[in-house]
């Protein structure tokens, strides 16, 4: 199960208060920008920020979306058996869904007339053969300024204007996928919300989405 939301909504703080509630019945993945530098994904991030840019793009936006795939297929393999015992959920932070958003995004402002929906299509599609989507989707929604505010002032960055029009797209493509999705997507409204409540939220999500899938099982 991943959950998806724009920077400074709140995913990853109630992503590790969800999973420490739920203790060994969750295995929780990081989002792959916050891997230590002593790991390979680290070293591919760390290489991809060099430029400082906040959404990491070099100026070759289909060598860093390839980039992005492959550490998400690699996170995937090195799911084993072992790991997986007695697991009952595996919450992700950001998903390949993040990745095919975000990337579709940055793609299309250098390919005019692509509709990035369809592009964001096309990238998960690219994945599907390596890397199942996941069994369910929570997109974790809130107002886009106090959300971009919020991640602002934890990176410490200034937001320029090229950074915001990204972020405004991802809002509505993550909307989008929503809609196209309904059968995997969950959307949560956190707007207003405080930490703990956001948590309790994405909790009720997950134990609602575990009873569903045994339901089916059985």
């Amino acid at each position: 199960m991943s959950v998806e939301g724009l920077n400074g909504v709140g995913k990853s703080e109630a992503i590790r208060v969800v999973a420490a509630e739920l203790g060994p019945r969750c295995l929780r993945l990081s989002e792959l920008t916050d891997q230590g530098g002593d790991t390979l994904p680290g070293q591919v991030i760390t290489a991809l920020r060099s430029t400082g840019d906040v959404f990491l793009r070099t100026g070759h936006p289909v060598v860093e979306t390839l980039a992005f795939l492959a550490l998400k297929v690699r996170e995937y393999e090195r799911l084993s058996e072992d790991a997986l015992t007695g697991v009952e959920v595996i919450l992700e932070d950001r998903g390949v869904d993040s990745t095919a958003i975000y990337q579709a995004v940055i793609l299309a402002a250098q390919h005019p007339g692509v509709q990035p929906l369809a592009l964001a299509e096309r990238i998960l599609a690219t994945m599907a053969p390596w890397r199942p989507a996941p069994d369910a989707t929570v997109l974790l929604t809130c107002d886009r300024e106090v959300a971009t505010s919020r991640f602002a002032a934890r990176t410490g960055r200034v937001l320029d204007g090229r950074d915001l029009v990204v972020i405004e797209q991802a809002e509505g493509l993550y909307r989008d996928f929503a809609r196209a999705h309904p059968d995997r997507f969950t959307v949560l409204d956190v707007n207003g919300c405080s930490r703990d409540e956001s948590a309790k939220a994405l909790r009720a999500a997950v134990e609602d989405l575990i009873q569903r899938r045994e339901a089916v099982r059985a």
